[in-house]
């Protein structure tokens, strides 16, 4: 019966007068729109339902003789009280206690509450899909697919549920007053299970002109929570859809062969690592970082963090290097590691892993940023400049040079649309305000860099997401890339990975009925390639993570918790990707540029102004002894014998890397690249390769007569000499020349050089000295779009007399249309930026922090770079209802994280600044948050407001005790919380914690309340000064 039929007779058994199935015997009242809802769209049909019942089951016990014991399912039972409304607890009480509950059968009695349960018939995979992305979105975070006879079933349900034992029918346990609580809780479950049911009904409607609300009636579009301790309910569902039920080892031939698809002629040998060293099962992970470690003799994979592992799987904090090679698996024993997390990132910089946020359980999300030093063995968590990464997982990391950027994640509910970038040198981070076509927000997409460019792909926004775009590190702009090819299906959690001109794609969710498939972006034609995995069997790519050691692609970890089989890890994977360099040669035959001609004649072939000897593959003339030599490109200058590289036509590049390995000739500590369209491999040489290149003729084979043709093919590597060796590499054409990579980052000149340079040769012209240079400032920051000179910085009054030329040069070196010069924080009440701008017409900058935008005018206003964490403290608080006085308000440092991330229902704002008070009207009306706050000018011991807060925030450093009788007198009368800021010396924290507890007290018995009064929580926000940190005191106050 094919699912018209099917959905047909359901309709009609749902139409009809028979009582159905269920006890109840028909559809429970409150979900009928729902159903009927469900059952009016053409690929759905609802085959079973609850809205929600509140019940005490009386349920036989266990046989305890039995050998078989049965489940508790299975052992059937009977409903004492049922309801499918908030219960009456004296309806409760009065069945639960009386004499007739002791004449039933001796059984176990259960209060339970369960929520809604909907099982939905679906007509294909892709509406199964939708409509488990929806019920996740909207809250039924453990909705999933299953596969019935064929049939796709999708499973409508959350975590809501109540179950508490209450004794047995011979014995109740509890008291009519616990039972009494139970049922006020169960009733909140169940209000709230209507309200998560109203909005999926609401959401469900409205998906079908296009808009998804979450059961708010807010725009949403999240995946959800978690379920299964790790893995989230969003995998769990796409994985469920495809009914993949793994045996207890997976079948995988040692090694097997997969074709490209469309590219006849390219094969990609994959293989499953034997691991030797730890046991296998530790690097059953998912959520995990990795980096690759490569010096002169080795190549590894460090590994750190994620879910699983041997034994009970739960989040890990330990390190691990895998040899891919030699197949070991070693741990590295480091102390002071970070906390056990999944969902992080891990960057490699130099010899250092910086590690950049994560999720250490499902209500902590981590802002922290540790860095590894892979020589020294040692962790260390750091403290950035400016503005602090906010807590997300699950986002995005790619280093170009020295920095990291980072965009998107998830934080709770909120996905982030942010992109933060930091200098590892400087350890300054910022937001970025960039330019161009603005990706959407997302979470559980890959990103990789690519030359100066970033390039991400896919996600998670409401949906699975298959766009591409790059962003231009250079500019600061983003942009949709336009790709040939069959684009790659849209997906989340999967990886990326960069190999010579190719950016790949493996993995993720959904995952594919029938295989896996590799996508390969070739940057130099912009088209997409796919490579089909058909022999990856089981294998789950999902929040796995790939690295290119050599020519090899490792995979490790990944996986899915699937209501079908429970967990699934991946076992560590390698796939050869050296073929992929030859798909060039089925796209299209060679084409000659303008300036290229073949001089078969001469066995020679000229392209530009290089001589590259053609491989001598005939019989003839011996060749001129000149040419029994490397042919070497000259250029004028001393180059460095380690800066030297030997190029070969692409089809000779296997042999010749082989030859250059076994020799140690090959350089493991710089890239291979492809030069010339790709049609040139450029191997970077050792210096013994240079030494022994050197010399201008080389003796021929001995075994080699030169009237023969040469077939290089005949000899055997492991056999072959070195003399050999040098005479196969000429026999092919190598040629040596200036290593393209380390001419250009040699020419690269820094922000510094460059002012350096022409600062110099302005006062060189001027005739001043040149020791005027030592007073030239070696860092700088950055406020908004306006560079930003030290104070130290310019300090002889002569540099005044040559400004009008001076400043247009230092900003041209800088790269900005805006330079200031940093002055002392004036001396007065209101602590005035003297910030005096040198370069462009106005000081009004725009900052967008943890998703809010803060405008002022940096010569008038100061901003503090350092309380971003505490500013997302705030901001994650819950405010709903609550009045807030902040006291010290400026531009709305905490009034704005207040009103847009906390949603308080109103704020005082007290400021005596004129500047800042401009500020922060505008930042209420840019954030429209204006209709919620109320700005009080002057001081605040006149103008706040008294007996009316929930919270006072005192953010004035150093120290805000002279407005703390104002703090009291604005709480209301049975209490609150104060936020008091204050710089505190390090070996004195609990010292202050106690006057400040103590101080408070005493204000409000002098005010006539009667409170408890107690130190919360003590915030270390960051260091103010050496020894001098900077504190907020979280006191409560509470009537007593």
């Amino acid at each position: 019966m094919d699912f018209d039929k099917r959905k047909a007779s359901t309709l009609a058994s749902l139409s009809s007068n028979e009582a159905d199935k269920s006890p109840k015997g028909s559809l429970d009242t409150p979900i009928i729109p729902l159903i009927n809802a469900l059952n009016n769209h053409l690929s759905y049909f609802t085959t079973s339902s609850c809205s929600g019942r509140i019940s005490i089951l009386s349920q036989p016990k266990p046989n305890p003789s039995s050998n078989n014991p049965t489940k508790k399912k299975a052992r059937g039972g009977t409903w004492l009280f049922i309801t499918h409304d908030t219960a009456d607890s004296d309806s409760v009480i009065s069945i639960l206690f009386s004499d007739s509950t002791k004449l039933i059968q001796d059984s176990e009695l259960v209060f339970r509450f369960e929520p809604l349960i909907i099982a939905v018939e679906c007509r294909d995979l892709s509406s199964a899909q939708s409509l488990v992305s929806l019920a996740i979105a909207c809250g039924f975070r453990e909705s999933g697919i299953t596969s019935v006879s064929k049939r796709l079933i999708v499973g409508i349900r959350c975590s809501i549920r109540l179950e508490v034992p209450l004794g047995d029918t011979q014995k109740i346990m509890v008291s009519e007053d616990y039972l009494k609580f139970l049922v006020g809780v169960a009733n909140e479950k169940m209000e709230a299970n209507w309200k998560r049911t109203e909005g999926f009904l609401r959401a469900f409607r409205k998906s079908q002109d296009g808009t998804l609300e979450n059961a708010t009636g807010s725009k949403c579009s999240v995946s959800g929570g978690d379920c299964n301790e790790g893995q989230d309910g969003l995998e769990r569902s796409f994985v469920d859809a495809q009914n993949i039920v793994p045996s207890e080892k997976a079948s995988f031939s040692r090694e097997s062969l997969v074709e490209t698809e469309g590219i006849p002629g390219c094969s990609l040998s994959i293989s499953q690592m034997v691991i030797a060293g730890e046991p296998i099962e530790r690097l059953f992970l998912w959520g995990h970082s990795t980096c690759t470690l490569e010096s002169t003799n080795k190549a590894e994979v460090l590994i750190f963090g994620g879910f699983g592992g041997s034994g009970s799987h739960a989040r890990r904090h330990d390190s691990f290097l895998l040899d891919p090679l030699h197949g070991t698996l070693r741990e590295i024993n480091v102390a002071g590691r970070p906390s056990p997390r999944l969902g992080h990132t891990a960057s490699l910089i130099g010899d250092c892993m910086y590690v950049i946020g994560g999720r250490a359980d499902p209500t902590n999300i981590l802002s922290e940023l540790w860095i590894l030093n892979t020589l020294k063995n040692e962790w260390r968590l750091l403290d950035c400049i400016g503005s602090a990464f906010p807590p997300r997982h699950r986002h995005a990391a790619a280093a170009v040079g020295s920095k990291i950027y980072v965009f998107g994640g998830l934080n709770n509910d909120a996905i982030s649309s942010s992109l933060h970038v930091l200098d590892t040198n400087t350890l300054q981070c910022e937001e970025l305000i960039a330019h161009g076509e603005q990706p959407c927000a997302r979470h559980s997409h890959s990103m990789v860099a690519y030359g100066s460019k970033l390039f991400m792909f896919g996600g998670y926004y409401g949906e699975a997401l298959g766009d591409l775009y790059s962003f231009d590190t250079l500019t600061c702009s983003w942009e949709v890339e336009k790709v040939g090819g069959r684009s790659p299906y849209a997906r989340f959690s999967h990886s990326m990975f960069v190999y010579k001109n190719f950016i790949g794609i493996i993995g993720g969710c959904p995952v594919t009925q029938h295989c896996q498939e590799l996508t390969l972006l070739d940057m130099r034609s912009l088209v997409w390639k796919h490579v089909t995995l058909s022999s990856m069997d089981k294998a789950l790519f999902v929040r796995s993570t790939a690295n290119v050691v050599r020519d090899d692609l490792i995979m490790v970890g990944g996986g899915a918790a699937c209501y079908a089989f429970g967990t699934k890890f991946s076992e560590p994977m390698k796939i050869n990707l050296f073929p992929l360099l030859s798909l060039d040669d089925h796209d299209s035959s060679r084409k000659l540029g303008e300036n290229e001609v073949i001089k078969e004649e001469e066995g020679m072939m000229e392209n530009g102004n290089v001589l590259l000897q053609a491989p001598h593959v005939g019989t003839g003339s011996p060749q001129h002894p000149e040419m029994q030599s490397l042919n070497v490109e000259t250029q004028t200058g001393q180059i460095d014998a380690s800066s030297w590289v030997v190029k070969l036509e692409k089809k000779h590049a296997k042999l010749g890397k082989d030859i250059l390995k076994k020799f140690g000739w090959l350089d493991l500590e710089r890239k291979v690249y492809a030069q010339e369209d790709g049609l040139f491999i450029s191997f970077p040489v050792t210096e013994k390769f240079c030494a022994i290149f050197s010399e201008d003729r080389f003796e021929v084979l001995s075994d080699h007569h030169p009237s023969k043709p040469f077939r290089a093919e005949s000899l055997l590597l492991n056999d072959m000499s070195s003399s050999v060796a040098l005479d196969i590499l000429k026999e092919y054409g190598a040629t040596k020349l200036p290593d393209e990579l380390v001419q250009k980052r040699k020419a690269c000149k820094s922000p510094l050089k460059i002012m350096t340079e022409a600062v110099a040769s302005l006062i060189r012209q001027k005739g001043l000295s040149d020791k005027l240079l030592e007073q030239l400032p070696n860092r700088w920051e950055r406020i908004g779009d306006i560079v930003v000179l030290p104070i130290s910085s310019f300090r002889d009054p002569i540099w005044n007399s040559i400004g009008e030329e001076l400043w247009p040069i230092i900003a041209k070196s800088l790269n900005t249309c805006r330079l200031a010069r940093q002055g002392r924080v004036a001396a007065n009440g209101t602590r005035d930026s003297t910030l005096e701008i040198l370069v462009g017409d106005n000081g009004w900058v725009d900052h967008c922090e943890n998703g809010i935008l803060y405008s002022f005018d940096a010569t008038k206003c100061m901003f503090s770079w350092g309380n971003l964490s505490e500013k997302i403290r705030m901001a994650s608080s819950d405010c709903t209802d609550a009045v807030i006085v902040d006291l010290f308000a400026g531009i709305g440092y905490f009034v704005l994280p207040f009103l847009v991330r906390a949603k308080a229902k109103l704020v005082y704002a007290c400021e005596w600044n004129p500047h800042a008070i401009e500020a922060l009207k505008r930042n209420l009306e840019a954030n429209s948050v204006s209709d919620r706050c109320i700005i009080l000018e002057g001081d605040n011991q006149i103008t706040a407001p008294k007996g009316v807060a929930d919270r006072v925030c005192l953010g004035l450093l150093p120290s805000s005790e002279g407005s703390w009788l104002t703090a009291v007198r604005a709480l209301r009368s049975n209490g609150g919380i104060l936020h008091v800021h204050g710089n505190v010396k390090d070996t004195e924290v609990e010292l202050w914690a106690n006057h400040v507890s103590k101080s408070i007290s005493e204000i409000a018995r002098s005010e006539g309340h009667r409170w408890e009064v107690t130190i919360d929580h003590v915030e270390k926000v960051k260091w103010y000064a050496p020894h001098i940190r900077h504190l907020v005191a979280d006191v409560k106050c509470r009537r007593i």
